[in-house]
């Protein structure tokens, strides 16, 4: 405690928080919250709340954004994973399937079907042009 509000940490950044009470004491946050003389005497010293300068305040929105924007990245990260999943389960069923196809054949090959030919147009009559 002495460290936090003398202005020299050693484990946290400085800010008069419980939690880096618990840091700066390398104990607990639940250590910190059961010892009732230790935060009765904090709060009559840190009776007023923490303010932030407007840097940490843009800085802590900024973390905020980019946090936020990570979690949608791997959201999206982890559909296109089951997409891809779901696309390699897809073409090792089909190449099962076509290594049962041509165990039944035999290997004698397979025939090829063309598609039917469309019917060409007649060329005009002599009398027609």
């Amino acid at each position: 405690m002495a460290r936090l509000l003398a202005g020299e940490p050693v484990h946290t950044d400085g800010a008069l928080t419980k939690e880096n009470l618990a840091r700066e004491a390398q104990v607990s946050h639940a250590t910190v919250h059961r010892a009732e003389d230790i935060l009765a005497e904090w709060d009559a010293r840190v009776a007023r709340p923490v303010l932030r300068t407007p840097g940490e305040v843009q800085r802590d929105e900024t973390i905020a954004e980019l946090r936020k924007k990570l979690r949608e990245a791997r959201e999206q990260a982890a559909q296109t994973q089951g997409k891809l999943d779901a696309l390699a389960t897809v073409t090792a069923n089909l190449y099962a399937e076509d290594l049962t196809l041509k165990k039944r054949l035999g290997r004698k090959g397979i025939a090829v079907l063309s598609a039917p030919e469309r019917e060409q147009p007649h060329p005009p009559r002599p009398d027609e042009a």
